[in-house]
């Protein structure tokens, strides 16, 4: 039975460790975006979902791509957040943190052009998910 309890133990130290590592992830790339692009990217959120599920459905968009906008969508369903919602500050960021890492990494493995062709929104609401995810003059 000691082995057991080494063994839970360790699992448990792990977890900790992996949770701790993914935080300070998230601090650091989230303090690399621009705010004020991510208070944009928060008041589009309607469409980014619409977005979202277009990607994680298009069949012409890489495979890995679409896996990532599965996790995404199973992450922002999911009543359970990286950062708990009452820790001030990145409580709240850490959906839009994500989203803007996961868009981020769609726009390198699908191109910038498959957000433009799915964007169910405005001109101004793309240009600002562009800023927030990376891409400029467009």
């Amino acid at each position: 039975m000691n082995w057991f309890w080494s063994v839970v133990v360790g699992c448990a130290v792990s977890i900790l460790v992996v949770w701790l590592i993914l935080i300070a992830v998230m601090m650091t790339t989230g303090r690399r975006f621009d705010r004020a692009a991510l208070q944009e990217v928060l008041r589009l959120l309607p469409d980014l979902l619409r977005l979202l599920g277009r990607l994680a459905t298009d069949r012409q968009v890489p495979l890995g791509v679409r896996v990532r906008l599965w996790l995404l969508l199973a992450y922002l369903a999911s009543p359970i957040d990286l950062v708990p919602d009452f820790i001030p500050v990145i409580g709240y960021a850490d959906d839009a943190v994500i989203t803007a890492v996961v868009l981020r990494s769609v726009v390198r493995g699908a191109g910038p052009d498959v957000l433009e062709r799915h964007w169910p929104g405005t001109d101004e609401g793309l240009a600002a998910v562009l800023r927030a995810v990376g891409v400029r003059d467009r």
